[in-house]
């Protein structure tokens, strides 16, 4: 795949290019302080909130898991779900929130999603989960948010190289046309989903095959990327990186140089100093409401992964964020045990184009 233009300055980003970098739903992870976060380093990737279940916005009336703050835009919201008309509703449910595109989730191996028939079991069943898209996309509306499919390459003893071109064939007969895919099996049997992030092996090639073949296709690459480097290695053969717990663990290292990597242009990286200083607005409005600062600085202890003191740092915010009272004083008196740094930051990555 050639390297797109570059985007000019001041140009809106089209959901197509932020899609170049992503960061995947993670449960219990990238909730809206998580997502605020992450926003601080790059305007432009595009961010996944934590999978939603259908029944949970329907049934439960938890719409309060759909805000979030427009800052986090550009935004995508992951559903969990089998059914067709419960699906529909929570697209509809959705639609006022302003979601660039959601996601139906068909790869999250957890005992809780496979208890309530989804997530990667859906991969046994193509035709139902061409029958939920089919729903969601007529409940989004020509002018709705675009429905998209995150998958495995197969699950338990199910032929990888025969199993993702099918099921992707027959979602795309309904109407999708974006799929990320992350390029391990699932063994729902006898793996643990911590262990089914990391103990399958990788299958790069099988998913370059598939959108070697289906060039009318996005295909978005999951799985395994961890660096930026890797991240724009990948977006040569594929259409956009989808990074997860790399992003997490080190969000400087992946998302302060995305945005040259999604516009084609040489942007200046974010400081993890002023990322983290970006934030005490949020943390300030969100203690007023109610909220403990340890709610939100857990998603920053990352910020200065590799760098002299952030263990300090880590310990610091750990320990003090959990005070009755804590506040942005707290993130400032981590922030000291930081060793001052020596170099320039390392310049962003520049696009392939240049």
């Amino acid at each position: 795949m050639s390297a797109p233009a570059p985007i000019p300055a001041g140009r809106p980003v089209p959901l197509a290019r932020a899609r170049r970098l992503s960061v995947a739903p993670m449960m219990e992870w990238t909730d809206r302080h998580c997502r605020m976060f992450h926003r601080q380093f790059s305007a432009h990737a595009l961010l996944y909130t934590e999978m939603v279940t259908a029944s949970g916005l329907v049934l439960g009336g938890a719409d309060w898991l759909l805000a979030h703050d427009p800052r986090e835009h550009p935004l995508a919201l992951q559903l969990g779900g089998s059914e067709p008309e419960m699906l529909a509703r929570a697209v509809e449910m959705a639609l006022p929130f302003g979601f660039a595109e959601i996601n139906l989730n068909v790869g999250c191996p957890s005992d809780r999603v496979q208890s309530g028939a989804f997530g990667a079991c859906l991969m046994r069943e193509p035709a139902l989960v061409a029958d939920c898209a089919r729903a969601m996309i007529a409940a989004a509306g020509a002018a709705g948010p675009e429905i998209t499919v995150k998958c495995r390459i197969g699950v338990d003893e199910q032929d990888p190289a025969q199993v993702l071109p099918d099921f992707v064939d027959t979602v795309a007969a309904a109407g999708v046309r974006v799929f990320a895919v992350h390029a391990r099996k699932a063994w729902l049997k006898g793996l643990s989903p911590k262990e089914n992030r990391s103990v399958p092996p990788l299958d790069y090639a099988l998913v370059a095959r598939l959108k070697a073949s289906r060039p009318e296709l996005t295909v978005l690459l999951n799985g395994g990327i961890a660096s930026l480097a890797e991240a724009e290695a990948h977006c040569a053969r594929f259409d956009g990186a989808m990074v997860g717990r790399a992003a997490y663990h080190d969000p400087a290292g992946i998302l302060a140089g995305a945005d040259a990597l999604i516009t084609g242009r040489t942007i200046a990286p974010v400081a993890p100093e002023d990322a983290v200083r970006g934030m005490l607005p949020h943390i300030e409005a969100e203690l007023a409401r109610g909220a403990r600062l340890n709610q939100i600085a857990r998603h920053m202890l990352g910020a200065f992964a590799g760098r002299p003191g952030a263990r300090a740092w880590r310990r610091h915010l750990s320990e003090q964020a959990t005070r009755p009272g804590a506040g942005p004083e707290v993130v400032e008196a981590a922030l000291a045990h930081l060793a001052p740094v020596q170099a320039p930051v390392q310049a962003a990555t520049q696009a392939a184009a240049e």
